[in-house]
């Protein structure tokens, strides 16, 4: 049985969980006190069947992350597992620089599809278990809106700001 740790960090933005196995790669991370919703998104392989609670080293990442150093979630390890195109997008998600946005069509263009993968890349993005590790936030609509967010709009214009992305900078 795979095992794990279970970490709640208090932000800004609310209650943040992390999941995270016994090596401290995080698998899975959002902004609820579930575990067990953060759990149903890891995919299956990857999935802890018992967990522990403590502090986890990516926990004081956010804390850094949530103080002003909005670099500090980057160096994290995160494992996941899906498709090679699932892959890609995470990996591309990734090097997205804090306060710099792409739109899905970029990010599609960016993983080597064509750009009217929209849909495609946008589902990348929906299927991504480690949010702010994998920053999934960073990617909005073709018209700079936000599109959707598993953690509620308000979290995603938040972070947002909080890197001083543009059009968002003014509302931190």
């Amino acid at each position: 049985m795979i095992e794990g740790t279970v970490d709640v960090v208090e932000t800004a933005d609310g209650p943040f969980t992390i999941v995270a196995a016994n090596d401290g790669a995080v698998l899975g991370a959002g902004w609820n006190t579930s575990p067990e919703q953060v759990l149903t998104r890891i995919q299956p392989a990857l999935r802890p069947g018992a967990l522990d609670e403590g502090p986890i080293a990516a926990g004081e990442a956010v804390r850094a992350y949530y103080r002003g150093d909005v670099t500090a979630v980057g160096d994290v390890v995160v494992r996941q597992q899906g498709t090679e195109l699932q892959m890609r997008g995470w990996r591309a998600l990734r090097e997205i620089v804090p306060g710099e946005v792409l739109t899905y069509s970029e990010l599609a263009e960016g993983i080597g599809e064509d750009a009217g993968a929209v849909r495609a890349v946008a589902a990348v993005c929906a299927r991504n278990a480690a949010g702010l590790f994998v920053p999934c936030h960073r990617v909005l609509r073709a018209d700079g809106t936000l599109g959707g967010f598993a953690w509620g709009l308000e979290v995603k214009r938040s972070l947002l700001a909080r890197e001083g992305a543009p059009g968002f900078a003014a509302l931190f």
